[in-house]
């Protein structure tokens, strides 16, 4: 079954903050500032600053802080073709319309030395793959593509290439014909999945908007100086917009007018069927809260993430690489259970795991320590179970069995640094000399687990929780407390205690003849 999708959109002076949620359940979060000079996607005109003949690669100015850096496969077969015309445009020699007569040059060969084709100050055709991460600039390629939502145009390439994921073999020729009969010459292009049954209605002006692109890119060209930005890609809510519209986006609310207006063009441009479920949000409270964001992103983003029954997460960001713990919150005396409740556990958290790749864009190289299971056939349904999940991930990504050790290694794709929203907050009882987990964490998930445990594992029928007032509050204030509700739910008495001696987010639980309880 498909998944109801939304777009919440958050609008400051200084940046846009997109947060796509899958059945109400936040997956993705990414912010696009105002101030960054470039985003992935975007074709420079740049200067080759220095040769590396050790690693087969140069170093590129794209007018930023740190030099690009591009080797000699990602100048790419036509890249002699490529630099024949830029050197002509940037000269002044010919015009954008050119590019349709251009000669073809010989193909660059994959085995061959990068200070054979470049040499510092020459003026190359460059796009964004990667943005800089941590001290390494932006990771740069000669390929240059265009890409559209059925399409992906690639000036040079001559050739029509069909999604793989279009299974059906007169589907695939049906749309290689189409293609050659409306493409112009010296353009190749790459037809996405979403262009499946599509009409030369829809393909051929889609195909024209994306030539006249990359004629803009051609025009820039004889009238600039590198480094300069010549295309800029499409931002980062519009991206997501052309690659995952579809007839499960329930809504896109803003709450930025004029962004509403370029968004209600944009999607009438491309579904004008979906233009209704662009909103406007005129609300008093802050849009993330009102969608139930912020929570989100404060119980999903610290090092400890809460899951079912008391277990939880341990997420660590490295240099090279990210690890993920995978702990258990309770302990069975019965091997048997304990066996079948790892596995539980350990297919809980592989949902969370494949939501927590997305939400925080971690790529490169993940580790995940999962908890250790006797049975071959649960660690082989503990795999397959993960890589289903990771089913709908845009990045690249390879997933490996579970290793002798219980660890499961993934490579994802890495083109931006990994998303790290700072979750802790000043502790009123050391007056901001120290910092702790999010109070939500702890008061919206840990509680209501461990209450479920005590009620549903341990059959208990009366529960006390002894805490500090400030969190006693929490669940006895308001028209219908939450110490109600809790209460309804578990058809339990659960009583709250308060001690002003208790370190602000200490719990301590204990039965109705006041024997300590405990989750581990």
């Amino acid at each position: 079954m498909e998944k109801e999708l939304d777009l919440v959109i958050d609008v400051s002076s200084s940046e846009i903050t997109v947060a796509l949620l899958e059945d109400k359940v936040l997956v993705e979060l990414s912010t696009d500032y105002s101030t960054s000079p470039y985003s992935v996607g975007d074709i420079f005109l740049g200067k080759v600053t220095r040769i590396m003949p050790a690693l087969n690669s140069a170093f590129v100015d794209i007018s930023d802080d740190k030099d690009a850096f591009v080797q000699y496969l990602d100048l790419g077969i036509n890249f002699r073709t490529q630099n024949q015309l830029v050197q002509q445009l940037v000269a002044g020699k010919v015009s954008k319309e050119a590019f349709t007569t251009a000669p073809k040059a010989n193909f660059l060969g994959k085995e061959g030395q990068i200070s054979d084709v470049l040499y510092p100050g020459q003026e190359i055709l460059v796009q964004i793959v990667k943005e800089p991460i941590s001290t390494k600039g932006a990771r740069i390629t000669c390929e240059i593509s265009i890409a559209g939502r059925n399409i992906v145009l690639i000036p040079f390439a001559n050739k029509v290439h069909i999604s793989q994921k279009i299974t059906s073999h007169n589907e695939r020729k049906r749309l290689e014909r189409l293609m050659t009969s409306i493409l112009p010459k010296n353009y190749g292009v790459v037809v996405r999945t979403i262009a499946e049954g599509k009409k030369t209605a829809t393909l051929a002006p889609e195909l024209e908007a994306l030539v006249k692109r990359w004629e803009t890119c051609c025009d820039k060209m004889c009238k600039t100086e590198a480094p300069q930005l010549l295309v800029r890609e499409l931002n980062r809510t519009s991206t997501i917009l052309r690659d995952l519209l579809s007839v499960s986006f329930n809504s896109i609310n803003v709450n930025d007018e004029t962004v509403f207006r370029e968004l209600q063009e944009y999607v009438s441009g491309i579904a004008p069927e979906q233009e209704k479920i662009v909103k406007l949000y005129n609300g008093n409270t802050p849009i993330f809260d009102y969608f139930n964001v912020s929570k989100q992103i404060r119980s999903a983003f610290g090092r400890l993430v809460p899951l079912k029954q008391g277990a939880y997460l341990i997420v660590e960001h490295t240099e090279a690489l990210h690890v993920i713990d995978v702990n258990s919150g309770i302990r069975l005396k019965s091997a048997k259970d304990q066996e079948q409740h790892a596995l539980n556990v350990n297919m809980a958290a592989a949902e969370e795991i494949a939501r927590q790749l997305r939400l925080r864009d971690m790529g490169g190289i993940l580790v995940v320590d999962f908890i250790d299971m006797d049975k071959p056939e649960h660690r082989q349904q503990l795999f397959d179970k993960m890589k289903e999940l990771m089913e709908n991930d845009r990045a690249k990504h390879n997933i490996l069995p579970l290793s002798r050790f219980g660890l499961m290694q993934i490579t994802r794709q890495r083109v931006r640094a990994v998303t790290v929203i700072n979750t802790s907050e000043t502790c009123p009882s050391c007056q901001g000399k120290g910092k702790i987990d999010a109070s939500a964490v702890r008061l919206d998930e840990t509680i209501t687990a461990q209450l479920d445990y005590f009620v549903r594992q341990r059959k208990l029928s009366t529960v006390i929780l002894k805490v500090h007032p400030y969190i006693a509050s929490y669940f006895t204030k308001g028209f219908i407390p939450l110490r109600w509700r809790l209460m309804w739910r578990y058809h339990c008495r659960f009583i709250i205690k308060t001690d002003i001696g208790m370190p602000y987010l200490d719990l301590q639980w204990s039965d109705k003849a006041g024997n300590k309880l405990s989750v581990v």
